[in-house]
């Protein structure tokens, strides 16, 4: 007898082998205008653009938010179970700047639905509701990546956080970020955000100015890597940190990061301690040469350990 576990897995395979056939005639055709919002959600998504009210429908999938800064609409794309979830997992990606100058269809997952079946496939693995939201600038959410771990940006993903909250009746959720997504996720944890069970940080960038003067990539020792004066710096931000004595802060990184320099990972930690925060430093392996993308999902395994804890304490 056919179960409707096995009918579900068939169906997933065929959406996963219809979006990757979609994908690659995206590849194709080439436009350099993604047609985002045409009938279809398989559609490419625009990378740096501004917000545009008549291109972020009030549908799922897509936040209008307002922030100090301005307008934002901000996506995000989620498994299949996240309605009134008593906990769910939201996914902040790293920096994207190596493909955000790309034409959109040369940039790998980058539509709707492969967003979304990366999403279930996470889901799937953690056993837990998964979101993940779109940093300004990148896979449809408007802004500009070239202004990451700016204000522009955080306050752009904290106002998301409560509207995604609001629409979906999460009652807390897990953070989980790498890179420069896990500097979004402390960042927003510094601006007090609350009903955070967890927070999965790995490799992030921490003491922002220094990382750029030991990479040696500070314009006369006063920009960050990106150029900027006017970095958003959660090392310098602890104090905002909201109490609650049932959250863990997990800080994952390897020793030989030629990225994120683990000694300043460290120091992130020691501030949040001195704080009077619990949080957690650990080490894992990582990838050759830079040592900067850890091994195992450990992120994603940590991220679910973590989220069933809080639902099972």
């Amino acid at each position: 007898m056919t179960t409707p576990a096995f009918l579900r897995r068939c169906a997933r395979g065929a959406l996963v082998l219809l979006a990757l056939a979609q994908a690659a005639c995206a590849q194709r055709t080439g436009p350099d205008v993604p047609r985002l919002f045409a009938a279809g959600n398989d559609e490419v998504l625009y990378w740096n653009q501004p917000a545009d009210r008549s291109r972020c429908p009030d549908r799922n999938g897509f936040l209008w938010v307002q922030a100090v800064e301005g307008p934002s609409c901000i996506r995000y794309f989620a498994s299949d179970d996240i309605d009134g979830a008593r906990i769910a997992i939201v996914q902040f990606s790293g920096d994207r700047d190596g493909v955000m100058d790309q034409a959109p269809t040369r940039i790998p997952e980058n539509t709707d639905e492969l967003r979304t079946l990366d999403a279930q496939r996470s889901r799937d693995r953690a056993g837990v509701p998964w979101i993940f939201m779109a940093r300004p600038g990148t896979y449809g959410s408007s802004g500009d990546h070239r202004k990451r771990r700016q204000l522009v940006e955080f306050h752009a993903l904290d106002a998301a956080l409560d509207a995604l909250m609001q629409r979906h009746r999460l009652q807390r959720i897990v953070i989980v970020g790498h890179s420069g997504g896990a500097t979004a996720g402390a960042a927003l944890l510094t601006m007090g955000r609350t009903r955070v069970a967890c927070a999965v940080l790995t490799s992030g960038a921490y003491g922002l100015l220094e990382r750029a003067r030991m990479l040696g990539r500070s314009k006369d020792g006063r920009t960050d890597t990106t150029g900027s004066t006017q970095f958003y710096d959660p090392l310098d931000h602890v104090g905002g940190i909201a109490r609650d004595p049932s959250r863990r802060i997990v800080l994952i990184g390897n020793r030989e990061d030629r990225n994120t320099p683990f000694v300043l990972q460290e120091r992130f930690a020691d501030a949040v301690t001195k704080a009077g925060h619990r949080i957690e430093l650990r080490t894992h392996a990582a990838e050759p040469p830079d040592f900067h993308d850890l091994k195992d999902r450990i992120a994603l395994r940590t991220a679910s350990q973590c989220a069933r804890e809080a639902l099972f304490p």
